[in-house]
């Protein structure tokens, strides 16, 4: 999602969102652990404001955990998820929290960090956690405010202790960080940054930005992280007068690939060489793509998904208005080295006019031998969804709530599956459990993952 509030003027007209282009950020909080008891679970979901949720008959409700103090503000909005053993990450704009899924029927929370900054999005490697920070803050601590714009970029935390997670150091970065993707080289860990910009008259986003940043942490001193590359990897101009710079990229780093999603353009790159990322492909879509969002490789990177984030995630782009080729995820099949389009995938299922809808967050669901995805919609939901045919992907399953009270930016941020389980981030709702029972995805209950950060692809 493309947060307006610190980029200017220039992303107000993408989100068209008086909220998000008008209200301060919240109030920052203290770097301490939340004093939360376990949530208690009668093994079905607790109810929320918006009443009975609607599923497919193949798809199950298995949990709900709503947000809690010191991350249920009105402006606390859940963001991205990562995983780790039998612990769920939940980025929040007030910090993150983390959650005990060793039964994924009953989460429980295991702490939770108030760090306020907008976006948060998470990920993890070993005992390192790493936040996206998308905007200015007065320092790179989490007892900033953003009353002065002086810092932006990554915050980096310890999180041996899941009970105690510790700041440990953060690296400025060019008009911050909107999201980031780790590229792990022996004790080195890479993290690719992606932000947008330039916005002329900041401190903290100077233009041009016709660029990625590169930030090396070393996983024995992760004090010392430090940007070491800032490759230009547009060898033509960018094709959007919206935005420069990326806003995903997906790394493949068995197939020595990345795909990177950059507003105007997708581009495809070689990371052989994980701080000298080489050019082999760039794609524009005018016609049919707004803000080109995220990336995902099928398991044999053969293919790529590139999904557009029509009207930055505050628009209800799911109605009969908007064609069922803008807003959504467009499938490339990888030929002789080059990506070629082969069809596209839109929920089927439309949205009333107050229900902010588009493509979002999503990760495949490892069926051997297929190609399925499951995949956030803001208020459109979680849809499950089969591109083994890539010039004609179809819906399988799905997961929605009615609109949020109030026509608010609500839904779903990120839908991820993991060892068994679909694990949804919701906005404002929280942390929603599923499970699908479908004999398509049944043979992925037997995939089991040690970790996952849905921008670093494993092969399964």
């Amino acid at each position: 999602m493309i947060s307006a509030t610190f980029r200017g003027a220039l992303l107000c007209t993408v989100l068209l969102l008086a909220s998000a282009c008008a209200a301060e950020p919240p109030a920052a909080g203290e770097l301490t652990p939340a004093a939360s008891s376990p949530q208690e679970s009668s093994g079905a979901p607790a109810p929320s404001p918006t009443g009975e949720v609607m599923t497919s008959d193949n798809v199950k409700h298995v949990a709900h955990i709503p947000r809690t103090a010191p991350l249920d503000g009105e402006e606390d909005f859940n963001t991205d998820l990562a995983f780790q053993g039998d612990y769920a990450y939940v980025g929040n704009f007030g910090g993150f929290a983390i959650y005990d899924i060793s039964d994924p029927a009953k989460p429980e929370i295991v702490s939770q960090v108030s760090c306020p900054a907008q976006q948060n999005d998470v990920t993890v490697y070993g005992d390192l956690l790493v936040l996206s920070i998308d905007e200015p803050r007065s320092g790179e601590e989490c007892d900033s405010d953003g009353e002065s714009r002086e810092w932006e970029g990554l915050r980096i935390f310890d999180i041996s202790d899941k009970k105690s997670p510790k700041y440990v150091s953060a690296v400025r970065t060019d008009c911050g960080s909107h999201t980031h993707t780790m590229v792990p080289h022996g004790e080195t860990l890479y993290v690719y940054v992606s932000s947008p910009g330039p916005e002329p008259e900041s401190d903290t986003c100077p233009p041009p930005h016709e660029l990625i940043q590169i930030v090396e942490i070393p996983t024995k001193s992760p004090k010392d992280a430090k940007i070491v590359a800032k490759p230009d990897i547009f060898p033509e101009r960018q094709h959007s007068d919206l935005a420069s710079g990326c806003h995903d990229i997906t790394a493949y780093p068995e197939k020595k690939l990345a795909a990177a999603a950059c507003f105007g353009d997708g581009v495809l790159l070689d990371i052989s060489d994980p701080i000298k990322p080489k050019v082999l492909q760039q794609l524009t879509d005018t016609e049919n793509f707004q803000i080109w969002h995220s990336a995902t490789f099928n398991n044999e990177g053969t293919k790529v998904v590139f999904s557009d984030e029509l009207g930055g995630g505050g628009q209800a782009t799911c109605d009969h208005n908007t064609p069922a080729t803008k807003g959504a995820n467009a499938v490339y099949d990888l030929v002789n080295g080059k990506l070629e389009r082969r069809g596209y995938f839109k929920i089927p299922r439309e949205q009333q006019e107050n229900e902010n809808c588009v493509a979002h967050n999503g990760s495949l669901i490892p069926v051997p031998g297929k190609d399925v995805m499951v995949q956030s919609w803001y208020q459109g939901g979680v849809s499950i969804w089969d591109f083994t045919d890539s010039a004609h992907p179809k819906e399988i399953g799905f997961f929605e709530r009615p609109p949020y009270p109030g026509g608010e930016l609500a839904g779903s941020w990120s839908a991820y599956y993991y060892n068994g389980y679909i694990y949804s981030s919701d906005i404002r709702e929280g942390l929603d459990v599923l499970e699908i029972d479908d004999p398509l995805t049944d043979p992925a209950k037997q995939v089991k993952m040690d970790d996952f950060n849905v921008q670093t692809q494993k092969k399964y």
